[in-house]
């Protein structure tokens, strides 16, 4: 808690300040140069969302260079000091440490890898704000409080399992962010899905992905000419085929939310238990048919070529298994 008197700054902001009230200083530094300030503010009290901290900018509880800022697009400078208030969240409560076990493939100084299971979440949000991957991360590495985050490049959903990558520093977080959005981290992925497979084994979609118009909550193939989405590809490869499904090797090209669900359904192979996408409950599944089985990008500093595997989950196995479907892990 920092003890400064609210009145030397702005005074319509002094009757705010209380014993739920949080004065955290505020020091830009070179790389918040000419950012919009809620950008910058996401970085530096990354336990809050960007959503929030707009909020709290809009109240008038940040001030910079002494003065209150209402404007979230302002832009900073570097060397600028400032104060923000804020105010308990179960979001920014979330942000703490457990002491939860972590399945680690991998790690250095500067990265791990870890097995998810499923169905863990990810990310704090309503619902979960506890017991996540974040949560297990900070318990792991008291460092990763001083990452956005906690070092988290990209994710998968709740009840994906399988490999990610996590940074350790800010350099490495830095690099990763970079090379997944050059798409030289290539992820593969296992998925069980509906449907007798037809014609070719192998398939390559491209198409948008962006929010579904009749449903928000959902994702959906969109034409780009009419709605507003992303340029996505995933390329299919169909593993082994039976009366009841099939099993598919994925392996994306871009990375845009529920990627290989939406590819998949629009094509008629909708994931077994994936019931967003029209998969329907099969094979003894609890959850959506799908485990990132590897993972292959260059280590950010010491330039070395890593390749890591997870081996298929216990539920993931017998699901195949019912459904007489063999699956030879030496095709990756």
């Amino acid at each position: 808690m920092i003890s400064t008197d609210l009145g030397t700054y702005d005074g319509e902001a002094t009757e705010d300040a209380g014993p739920e009230v949080e004065l955290r200083a505020l020091t830009f530094k070179p790389e918040h140069h000419g950012l919009r300030l809620d950008l910058a503010l996401t970085d530096l009290v990354p336990e809050f969302s960007r959503s929030y901290l707009q909020q709290l900018v809009d109240l008038g509880s940040v001030w910079v260079n002494g003065k209150v800022v209402k404007k979230a697009a302002s832009k900073v400078k570097a060397g600028d000091m400032g104060q923000i208030a804020l105010r308990p969240t179960p979001q920014s409560q979330a942000f703490k440490a457990e002491n939860l076990p972590l399945d680690i493939v991998f790690e250095d100084e500067h990265l791990l890898v870890i097995n998810k299971p499923a169905p863990l979440v990810v990310h704090p949000a309503p619902g979960n704000w506890s017991g996540t991957l974040m949560n297990r991360l900070l318990g792991h590495d008291s460092q990763a409080f001083h990452l956005p985050r906690a070092g988290i490049v990209h994710r998968l959903d709740k009840d994906t399992s399988g490999l990610m990558v996590v940074a350790r520093t800010r350099q490495t977080m830095d690099a990763l962010v970079q090379a997944i959005a050059a798409r030289t981290v290539k992820r593969q992925y296992l998925a069980l899905a509906h449907g007798v497979w037809r014609g070719a084994a192998v398939r390559h979609v491209d198409a948008p992905i962006g929010r579904d118009p009749g449903n928000r909550l959902r994702m959906a193939v969109v034409d780009l000419a009419l709605h507003a989405g992303k340029v996505a590809q995933t390329d299919f490869e169909c593993l082994a085929n039976g009366v009841q499904g099939c099993l598919i090797k994925c392996t994306l090209h871009t990375g845009r939310t529920h990627q290989i669900r939406v590819h998949l359904a629009s094509i008629g192979h909708a994931l077994v238990s994936d019931q967003t996408y029209g998969g329907a409950a099969a094979a003894g599944l609890q959850r959506q048919a799908l485990h990132a089985t590897k993972l292959a990008f260059v280590h950010p500093v010491t330039g070395q070529s890593l390749v890591f595997k997870a081996p298929l989950p216990s539920d993931f196995s017998t699901a195949l298994s019912s459904w007489g479907l063999n699956y030879n892990s030496d095709i990756f």
